[in-house]
């Protein structure tokens, strides 16, 4: 049973409970429904998580992953419901709330989804310029992360990424990947990453942690048919690039260690790691530029928030007085809820300049 099946059969419960709670007031605001119907409403919310977490792992079909995504959006709107409430309480204690201002209230939430929902669903690309003394040549990367191939975000989310890398063959030369290609919520199978085929660049991957989830040999051996190139704990050479992919260890997968011996003289060297940790010590030793996912941005408000306090790099372009780079991205997928706020769901192009 992997990490992520563990975690969620040990919150639902919870998260149950919450939802009873919080429908009951929901209810309470216009027409107070019996506790056994509310008791009904979160058992269908308790399954729209369940059913999927199971039979996704075995066969991911239209049906659970539509459950999966409905699952994932009532989250997002659970949140959100629960913030709209307090704010609906507060006001509360100083004037009177009528019926209509209270559902005037609440239909902020189903409005900020449609475009949540938008702006998870819109890949942009956005660009940033990086200045190095040691390039021998100006050349342009494209990045990304947290794809999140899975139960929410299936198949269209790889066709999007395939169209948008071939409209910027004209002008990159190398695509990354940092980690976390796959969710972990449904299976992968050999052919799912295949439209990869149609990039001419090539197209490195190194795993996160959500790659694990259901089997990493399943995620590399995707990736291999599609012509991905996996660096796991290893490196490549391309131009003036020297590119070492260090694979996210977590539970009992020790770090690496890493020392000078990873980076090379005469050439730019990048450093793919999957969370935005280490940079320091990456610099340290040599590396010009780390590139990093993970943390979403915090995908949405008030998350987006939370995340700034949590990661010290929480997304963006980093830069140290060594002249090294840190870039994280806020990725091109999302995790369980299909919602953004506040980031984008992105590529990068990473315009690397001689000084």
């Amino acid at each position: 049973m992997s990490f992520r099946t563990r975690r969620v059969i040990f919150i639902t419960p919870f998260y149950m409970l919450f939802e009873f709670f919080l429908l009951k007031y929901i209810f309470m605001l216009f027409c107070p429904l019996d506790n056994l119907v509310i008791l009904g409403l979160v058992v269908i919310i308790g399954l729209l998580r369940l059913v999927p977490l199971f039979l996704e792992a075995k066969k991911s079909t239209v049906f659970t992953r539509f459950m999966a995504t409905v699952d994932g959006i009532w989250m997002w709107a659970s949140v959100m419901f629960l913030i709209d409430i307090i704010i609906i309480y507060v006001l509360s204690l100083f004037i009177r709330l009528s019926a209509e201002v209270n559902m005037c209230l609440l239909a902020i939430v189903p409005l900020l989804g449609i475009y949540n929902y938008y702006k998870a669903h819109k890949l942009v690309v956005n660009e940033k310029t990086l200045k190095l003394d040691n390039l021998s040549r100006d050349i342009n990367i494209v990045q990304m992360s947290d794809v999140h191939f899975g139960s929410v975000r299936h198949k269209k989310i790889i066709r999007q990424i395939v169209d948008k890398l071939k409209e910027l063959e004209n002008t990159c030369e190398i695509a990354i990947i940092s980690g976390d290609l796959a969710d972990g919520s449904s299976v992968v199978e050999e052919d799912d990453f295949l439209a990869f085929k149609e990039v001419y660049m090539p197209v490195v991957f190194t795993p996160g942690n959500h790659d694990f989830y259901m089997g990493i040999e399943s995620v590399f051996k995707a990736c291999r048919k599609a012509g991905i190139i996996v660096l796991d704990n290893e490196s490549m050479e391309f131009e003036c690039l020297n590119i070492y992919g260090l694979r996210f260890s977590f539970d009992d997968r020790d770090i690496p260690e890493f020392d000078k011996s990873l980076v090379k003289d005469g050439f730019v060297n990048i450093i793919n790691y999957h969370v935005p940790y280490y940079w320091k010590d990456f610099s340290r030793i040599g590396f010009d530029i780390q590139l990093s996912g993970h943390t979403h941005g915090g995908q949405f408000y008030p998350v987006l928030n939370i995340a700034n306090i949590i990661f010290k790099y929480n997304m963006g372009l980093f830069k140290d007085s060594l002249g090294h780079y840190l870039h994280v991205t806020t990725g091109v997928g999302s995790m369980d809820t299909p919602m953004r706020w506040g980031t984008d769901s992105e590529l990068v192009i990473l315009k690397l300049k001689k000084n």
